[in-house]
């Protein structure tokens, strides 16, 4: 009797992930079709309790489809899908409240340092605790995870950093030329970590799996997954500006603080992705988590920041990424703390509860600067 009932689950999977981003682009049409411009740019209170679910889970339809194809094609290219698939999301995010009128200068440098600090000390804090809770120690490839770090490092350092040093323009911002630059050198590093993830050095990046379930590739999911995946994801592009505009008039009237927008935006957007890290924990698949958790955080600088340099040059819009002194201390403390927690290739609880203690000084420190 178990065939039939896993058959019967996976069909009502199937079928969600089908009505899913069938709902979203339907509320979308009628969004745009019935309620106008001014609808999308100022939605009432009960059309953002409608748009906030069915974003949520088109996020989530979109990432179990990527994680489909991520099933199907193997490591390091599985983890790639999800990584791209969770930054396309939060580049349209970021753009539909970036081109509004307002605007935000911070929001992107709000959004990119909240993905590294919930990835990097949130995510990887609560899969090295549940995972040694559970396995006592876990071993990993400790020399992927550098190559993660020393990227992450140097991302990170160029884009949240260097603007609060350079002086050819007042305040933490750069100059058209040096946007370019840095866009530039990003995207380039970025290529060259894709080439060693991909090509020259996969053996660091891979996932030893003791189960084989060679047996399950194969059922035509490779023609299905590539639509369900683009079909949730243009949902969520297209549902974005109302999300944004919903979630930035609530924080407003409730007197949130700037930051907190940019968190709740990448705790969107990772949801997903931290579930199935923490799960892969669990399973004793450390190593995958890691994929999942560092490669996030490098797919968001890497293809986040240049993104936003193209529409602050050509719309003109104010952006502003050097952090305050405070996200600095954080940035640094997180990236030292990195170095001995990835260093051996092996960890513990201590670890994990020394990523979360930073973790919820970070969440702290947006309600009490």
């Amino acid at each position: 009797m178990r065939p039939p009932a896993t058959a019967q689950r996976i069909g009502i999977v199937d079928v969600m992930r089908i009505v899913i981003p069938v709902a979203a682009l339907a509320l979308y049409a009628a969004i745009t079709f019935l309620g106008g411009q001014a609808i999308k740019d100022q939605p009432p209170l009960w059309l953002s309790l409608v748009v906030f679910p069915i974003l949520f889970a088109t996020v989530i339809a979109a990432v179990v489809s990527a994680e489909e194809i991520a099933h199907e094609i193997g490591e390091p290219f599985g983890t790639l899908v999800l990584t791209i698939s969770v930054t396309v999301i939060e580049v349209a995010l970021i753009m539909a409240i970036m081109l509004e009128d307002k605007g935000n200068p911070t929001l992107a440098r709000d959004t990119v340092f909240a993905v590294v600090m919930i990835v990097a000390n949130g995510l990887v804090g609560i899969c090295m605790l549940a995972g040694g809770l559970r396995y006592y120690q876990q071993d990993f490839e400790s020399k992927g995870a550098n190559v993660y770090l020393a990227v992450l490092t140097a991302l990170s350092m160029l884009t949240m950093v260097l603007p609060n040093f350079t002086v050819s323009s007042a305040g933490p911002v750069l100059t058209s030329s040096q946007l370019i630059f840095v866009s530039i050198i990003t995207l380039l590093l970025y290529a060259l970590f894709l080439y060693i993830q991909t090509v020259r050095h996969t053996e660091f990046f891979k996932v030893e799996i003791e189960d084989d379930d060679t047996g399950k590739k194969g059922h035509g999911l490779r023609i299905r997954a590539p639509i369900l995946l683009v079909a949730s994801l243009l949902a969520v592009v297209l549902l974005s500006k109302t999300f944004t505009a919903s979630l930035q008039g609530i924080l407003t009237q409730l007197g949130a603080p700037e930051p907190f927008l940019g968190f709740l935006v990448a705790l969107l957007i990772l949801s997903p992705e931290g579930i199935t890290a923490v799960r892969a924990a669990r399973m004793n698949e450390l190593q995958r988590s890691i994929n999942l958790a560092l490669g996030s955080s490098l797919a968001t600088i890497g293809m986040t920041v240049p993104a936003v340099a193209v529409i602050t040059i050509f719309t003109g819009k104010d952006l502003i990424l050097g952090l305050g002194s405070e996200s600095m201390v954080l940035l640094f403390l997180t990236l030292l703390v990195s170095v001995y927690t990835f260093g051996t290739g092996r960890t513990n609880i201590l670890f994990g509860f020394l990523h979360l203690i930073i973790f919820a000084t970070y969440i702290f420190l947006i309600f009490v600067p």
